[in-house]
Parts: structure tokens; sequence; C-alpha cells
């Protein structure tokens, strides 16, 4: 499977959904570029130290993933893209597999 980012409609519909940024202390890493490293390490399968560098730190990330998953934040936005589905958009995943010693699946 080829990674791709989000767009901006996937984005429009997610941002809603995400816990809101505190007032005080350190900024928030943006949400944005960390998901779009979170889908990468879970698209490609590479280490999460493995992450590029541009997505942001892979310990942000893996500790976004991690605290969104115990708030249910991923459960929210799993249910607002299907209904994006509903209205059209559609995702497919296939996996292929190699016929051994000339046999047919």
């Amino acid at each position: 499977m080829e990674f791709r980012e989000l767009s901006d409609e996937e984005w429009e519909v997610i941002k809603p959904l995400l816990p809101p940024r505190f007032r005080v202390g350190r900024p928030r890493a943006d949400d944005r570029r960390i998901i779009n490293g979170i889908l990468y390490v879970l698209t490609t399968g590479c280490r999460w130290m493995d992450m590029p560098l541009e997505y942001g730190s892979y310990k942000t990330a893996w500790r976004r993933i991690k605290r969104w998953q115990d708030e249910g934040v991923w459960d929210r936005i799993l249910k607002a893209l299907a209904s994006i589905r509903e209205h059209g958009m559609v995702s497919v995943d296939s996996t292929t597999v190699e016929a051994k010693k000339g046999g047919s699946l």
C-alpha cells in the first residue's frame, strides 16, 4: 500500500474531532503533521524511530496515538470518515498473494 497524506477534505472532517489545545503551557505540535506521521508509520510498517523528521518527533507521534486511543479520539475519527464514505467517498484496501509453484488462487 502506498502512503498518502491527509487530503484537505479529510483534514476538515478530522480537525473538529481532536481534543482542544491547552491554553497554558507549551504549544502542542501541529496535529495534521503528527497525524500524517502516525499514518506513515502505520501504512509503511516502519519503526516509530524511522518516521521521517518532516512529520515531527516520533516520540510525540507515539504518545499521541496512545493518548488519543485512551480518550476515544480515533473512534470518533473513524466514524466521521465512515460517514464521508456514505456520501460517495470509498477507500479500498487489498493484498496481493503470490501463487506458489504456478498454482492458481
